[in-house]
């Protein structure tokens, strides 16, 4: 008998889980993903909910995803468990017709409620929903040991951030031509961090985390998982080369930059081109 985890979105979903722990992004119980659920992709799913939980209060309000289905993993669960029993591990819950509470629809089998980082993945999704027309359906965050350990030694700026990060591979620019947000050091699961994260996804699709790790939106698994992949293969680039030499001999300038965007047909903003000192 056919079951829930055979279909399409639900497979994506549940790789993309287990190549981030491949990647080692999610020590015991860290990270989180969600997925904004596509309304036919609900209709092929349905058969395998069971009676809905109770409404829960997300801890926000998010009335642009009024009514809108995702699917999450849960609050306390591993990622490395998620391919052996995404039943429990995971869930797929429903927003009230107001934004402000959600139930489950499937999943959890053991118990619990989805990540604590919640209110964050729905604040941001809806932001991106906005700003990309629709096409942003996946959030994904994890513990990118790079990018952490860089949050120790650099600026804590976008600027900084970007350019830095832009330096150590050609294809980054291009693969993230908006540049890359940072939230200095939050508590993280409530609204404050949340509220901040969703202010930087405005502009770009990476956010990340000062200490704790990164935050990306993408349209579909591999388009978000990519990035990530991305942004943290430059910063253990940039950790490499800075451990054996501190200086960079030579590296790509203001105008290689440019030249690049000319012909990727990019839009590179001016303000991560300066002149260093």
């Amino acid at each position: 008998m056919a079951a829930i985890t055979d279909l399409k979105f639900v497979q994506g979903f549940i790789r993309m889980c287990n190549d981030g722990w491949n990647q080692g992004w999610h020590e015991r119980n860290g990270g989180n993903l969600s997925y904004r659920i596509k309304p036919e992709e609900i209709e092929s799913a349905r058969p395998y909910f069971h009676e809905p939980g109770e409404w829960r209060e997300i801890g926000t309000s998010v009335p642009g995803l009024a009514g809108e289905y995702f699917m999450v993993t849960g609050s306390g669960k591993y990622m490395r468990n998620v391919i052996l029993d995404a039943e429990d591990c995971t869930a797929v819950i429903e927003l009230d017709e107001a934004g402000e509470h959600y139930r489950i629809l499937w999943g959890l089998s053991g118990g619990g409620r989805p990540t604590s980082e919640l209110p964050s993945h729905l604040m941001n999704h809806e932001v991106k929903k906005e700003v990309s027309g629709g096409t942003h359906r996946v959030i994904y965050h994890a513990h990118t040991t790079n990018v952490i350990a860089l949050t120790f030694i650099l600026p804590l700026t976008d600027e900084v951030f970007t350019r830095e990060l832009w330096e150590m591979a050609t294809e980054c620019p291009v693969v993230f031509p908006d540049g890359i947000g940072v939230v200095g050091w939050m508590v993280p699961g409530g609204r404050d961090i949340a509220v901040a994260t969703s202010e930087l996804m405005k502009k770009y699709d990476v956010a990340i985390w000062a200490h704790h790790g990164m935050f990306c939106s993408g349209e579909d698994f591999d388009l978000t998982f990519g990035l990530m992949h991305t942004v943290e293969k430059s910063a253990e680039i940039l950790i490499k080369m800075m451990s054996v030499q501190p200086q960079k001999r030579q590296t790509i300038t203001p105008q290689n930059f440019r030249d690049l965007a000319r012909d990727f047909k990019v839009t590179l903003p001016e303000r991560f081109l300066y002149e260093k000192e």
